[in-house]
């Protein structure tokens, strides 16, 4: 399958979907699964539950397109956010546990820039950039927690942190991000 490119802008896009336009529905599944599905595979680790879930995260996306505020974030970033929740709701409901969970931030953004090399690619929508931009602690903390799944427990037990460490650094990394790309 081909890719179209995404000849349009981030909020006619928008638009779009909010009219509930097929044909954008179709551009946006074109142009976003393969960097979705690799979130979603790299948390649950099979093919086909991945590609089930993919299929669940584009509901959801037209499903739930008005609430999609881009004052608080990019419409990638907010369909990120689905996929990565998408896959941990199916972990938790086929109580499904990932075993290894080595994976590094590094390796989630390489999956998203091989998805996407031709109109979209993570240095486009800036992740990288802006990650890199966090102390190493806090930079830690979104890798644990939003491309590796782990709960807030999970990371406070993997970095030997108390929990509301864990929570107040999540917290205050998720502004710093919010603050660096407004």
């Amino acid at each position: 399958m081909t890719k179209k490119a995404l000849n349009i802008s981030q909020e006619e896009l928008v638009t779009l979907l909010k009219n509930r336009d097929q044909s954008a529905l179709s551009l946006l599944y074109e142009n976003y699964s393969l960097a979705l599905f690799g979130v979603i595979f790299r948390l649950l680790g099979d093919q086909e539950l991945a590609e089930e879930q993919l299929q669940e995260c584009f509901l959801k996306i037209w499903n739930n397109i008005e609430s999609y505020d881009s004052s608080k974030g990019r419409l990638f970033t907010w369909m990120l956010m689905i996929a990565r929740n998408t896959a941990i709701d199916a972990m938790r409901k086929k109580s499904f546990r990932v075993n290894e969970k080595t994976d590094t931030l590094e390796s989630h953004v390489t999956i998203i820039e091989k998805a996407n090399r031709v109109d979209l690619n993570v240095d486009h929508i800036g992740i990288k950039e802006v990650i890199a931009k966090l102390n190493s602690k806090y930079a830690k903390i979104i890798d644990l927690l939003y491309f590796q799944g782990y709960s807030q427990s999970e990371a406070a037990e993997y970095l030997a942190l108390p929990l509301g460490t864990v929570k107040t650094r999540a917290r205050t990394a998720i502004q710093t991000l919010k603050n660096l790309l407004n």
